[in-house]
């Protein structure tokens, strides 16, 4: 496990495609329990260690995710994520075309069918959905794909997935979306690069950033954008 920073209120791991944040029905080990051994094998604690969980990220994406280390900071945390304010979200994707423009906001309005675990974006509002907006950036491209660069601007069910779609940008290996073919990992080429907020306690400014797995086309991207 990866981490990318630490202090006696928060911890930040790296993500790895396929892992859970929290328990589900699978019954899969999540990130929030293996962070918990982590910290009481690290510093010896005894009895019951506690990490709670301000934010989540899709089962098959990588990348950042912070962890509360102790009760009182965890409604602080929640509230700057379900807020918005004071923190800025941006992530990779890697889609097999390239958009119309080089850079755009993206305004629609989300649907989620809990049936499918999936959101539907729309140009219109309609019942039962959420406002959903994010500023996209083509970063880079290599001979079949284009690396993009998001900064989130609200934090819908599959906000990214769903709105790069609708504008005919599928990212790389994600079926459920619409791209023909699954990754070897099961996961899919959206990464979450950087988290950087006013830390609740210390008040002042945090940058986490997380490099992507390294993989042929993670790797090709990141040589480009190097050059």
């Amino acid at each position: 496990m990866e981490i990318l920073y630490e202090d006696n209120h928060i911890i930040a791991v790296n993500k790895e495609c396929g892992e859970l944040i929290q328990g589900d029905k699978t019954g899969d080990e999540p990130l929030s329990e293996k962070v918990k051994k982590l910290l009481k094998e690290k510093y010896d604690k005894p009895g019951n260690v506690y990490v709670g969980v301000p934010h989540r990220l899709d089962r098959p994406t990588s990348g950042v995710v912070i962890f509360a280390k102790t009760s009182k900071i965890l409604p602080r945390l929640n509230n700057i994520f379900r807020e918005q304010e004071n923190i800025t979200k941006i992530y990779w994707a890697v889609v097999d075309k390239p958009p119309k423009k080089k850079t755009d906001t993206l305004n629609h309005f989300l649907v989620r069918n809990p049936k499918q675990n999936k959101s539907f974006a729309f140009d219109q509002a309609r019942e039962g959905s959420k406002p959903a907006s994010l500023t996209f950036n083509h970063i880079a491209s290599s001979d079949r794909y284009h690396l993009l660069e998001i900064e989130l601007h609200s934090g819908r069910h599959h906000q990214i997935r769903a709105q790069l779609v609708k504008i005919g940008c599928r990212i790389k290996g994600d079926l459920k979306y619409g791209f023909p073919r699954s990754n070897p990992n099961a996961g899919i080429h959206l990464h979450a690069r950087k988290i950087e907020f006013l830390h609740p306690v210390k008040n002042e400014k945090i940058e986490i950033i997380a490099n992507p797995p390294s993989d042929p086309v993670w790797d090709a991207m990141l040589k480009i954008i190097s050059e």
